[in-house]
């Protein structure tokens, strides 16, 4: 029989190995003309960076084409799109390789035809002088989160704006935005060529000399690069192991710019997972034009090595920070995964110190607790539902708990996990004080997230005894693995009687494994609340 420490190795190893996968990755590659193209390929072609009079030639080129693109357009002529768009992405290709600043200073480019003014225009927030623009058509991505990009078709060139200054501390959240969609659009007035910037969030169609058409643009190039590029996914893992390590992660981050008009929706993830987790459904969602004008994406990303409550915690300050950064913004949409839907729950209760009196048999007031660990234990102990939460989603919440955190599996994960320091202090502070139940203290350890979870936890038990709150509607999404039995039905992880919850407006089952974020039917149920939500 294989003793425990060698399969704890070995499970380690395993979980290491599958975080190594890359759910997307991308690599470069040459767009091809368009076929039919009366464009010469050859006078195209794009100098290496810093052969300035090569790019600039290039540049003209481009120009005497992009103009007679244009101006079938302008006629009507909807067969120049490919042509349009594919000249537009080389043109910012030729600019950048010049290494020429049109949003700076007007540029006089001499072409065959004319002698070109070449002009910038920009959305004010965008720092361009800052950022690297790569073409989307020049990035392939593969993998199972590839599978549902979020692209409209119509006029101009989807770019990538990268902005490659580090950032500094917190500017991911109320500055700089490091991974930006924008569509390039190229119009002429007269000698006149203006390099147009537009932000694709807020303009869905363009003006072409009077004639309105659709604006090209990829919504899911910054999310698809950024897990790319950052690997995030790989932190599920590691922060579920040691989550005290990677406490700087705990964070809230926006998908895309903020807007006062749009109403924010918050994806929270699981266990030993990460936002990545929600790309497929994110990119779903924004192939809707009306999902993109009524909705904003945000994600709520924590070490799920944590105890959920003190996770809870973490996301209450952080919307506290939104709530200052973004005085004015709509009431949030809550969609929690598993443990996120734990902590989704927890946004809407009502706990007062119900809770801390139940441990402590007194009130806060009269409980000898001093420094962070009382500080520790008021974050995750006393709560009230948030006046900022609108609606809320549950996939494949375990309420009530699983079973898998008591069985054979959870037990060995569970001593996997490093507890925080600052969390074991505040066990061995909370073992001192407490005289309601001095036996309530089974554990020889700090508790970690997988101790959290078990049916039998007496934070679990504590807090499933006090309503959610009735302001605040939801909704369940549930998965049977197709089995079609519930309500003797289980995702593989956590069961029908843990998941469901009485008072939902709806709760659809679907036919998946735990992964219901990432399934077709209940990214599709998803959509429906959403849509309703934002139609009420």
């Amino acid at each position: 029989m294989t003793s425990l420490p060698r399969f704890a190795l070995a499970l380690t190893a395993g979980l290491t190995l599958s975080a190594c996968y890359a759910p997307i990755s991308y690599h470069q590659v040459k767009p091809d003309m368009p076929a039919a193209s009366a464009v010469d390929q050859t006078s195209l072609v794009a100098a290496s960076p810093g052969k300035t009079k090569p790019a600039l030639r290039a540049a003209a080129s481009t120009l005497d084409s992009l103009r007679t693109a244009y101006d079938r357009l302008a006629a009507g002529d909807s067969a120049a799109l490919p042509e349009y768009n594919y000249l537009t992405a080389r043109l910012l290709e030729h600019i950048r390789d010049a290494g020429i600043r049109p949003w700076h200073d007007q540029v006089e480019v001499d072409a065959p035809r004319t002698r070109y003014v070449l002009r910038g225009v920009q959305p004010p927030d965008l720092d361009v002088e800052e950022r690297r623009f790569i073409p989307a058509d020049t990035l392939e991505f593969s993998g199972p989160y590839s599978k549902t990009p979020a692209i409209k078709t119509g006029v101009g060139a989807p770019l990538l704006a990268l902005l490659e200054t580090p950032l500094g501390d917190r500017e991911y959240f109320d500055q700089k935005f490091r991974y930006r969609n924008v569509t390039a659009l190229i119009t002429f007035a007269g000698n006149t060529a203006t390099v147009d910037l537009v932000d694709p969030y807020e303009t869905e169609n363009v003006a072409i000399d009077g004639r309105r058409y659709p604006l090209h643009a990829n919504f899911g190039l910054n999310v698809a690069y950024a897990l790319s590029e950052t690997r995030i996914d790989k932190l599920g893992i590691r922060r579920l192991l040691n989550p005290q390590r990677f406490s700087d992660t705990a964070r809230l981050t926006r998908l895309q710019p903020y807007d006062r008009d749009r109403i924010p929706v918050l994806f929270v993830h699981g266990l030993q997972d990460t936002p990545a987790s929600f790309s497929l459904m994110y990119t779903s969602l924004m192939a809707d034009e009306k999902i993109r004008e009524k909705y904003q994406f945000w994600v709520f990303s924590y070490p799920s090595g944590y105890p959920y409550p003190y996770s809870a915690s973490l996301l209450r300050k952080e919307l506290d920070r939104m709530n200052k950064t973004y005085p004015d913004h709509k009431d949030i949409v809550m969609v929690g995964h598993s443990m996120g839907g734990l902590i989704t729950h927890l946004m809407l209760t009502d706990a007062g110190d119900t809770i801390w009196r139940s441990y402590f048999g007194k009130a806060p007031a009269d409980t000898a607790i001093t420094g962070s660990s009382r500080s520790l234990l008021e974050d995750s102990l006393i709560f009230n539902s948030r006046r900022d939460i609108s609606r809320a989603i549950f996939l494949s919440a375990p309420h009530r708990g699983s079973n898998l955190a008591t069985n054979w599996v959870g037990r060995i994960g569970s001593k996997l996990v490093r507890a925080p320091a600052f969390i074991a202090n505040a066990r061995d502070t909370f073992a001192n004080v407490v005289t309601a139940d001095p036996a309530a203290m089974v554990l020889k350890r700090a508790p970690n997230s997988i101790d959290t979870l078990a049916p039998n936890n007496r934070f679990i038990l504590e807090v499933n005894k006090i309503p959610l709150t009735k302001r605040i509607p939801f909704h369940s999404i549930i998965g049977d693995r197709g089995k079609g039995d519930t309500p003797d039905s289980s995702d593989g992880v956590v069961a029908y009687w843990s998941s469901h919850w009485d008072g939902a407006v709806s709760e659809k089952i679907v036919p998946s494994n735990h992964s219901t974020q990432m399934n077709p039917e209940g990214i599709a149920e998803v959509h429906r609340i959403l849509l309703m939500h934002a139609g009420r």
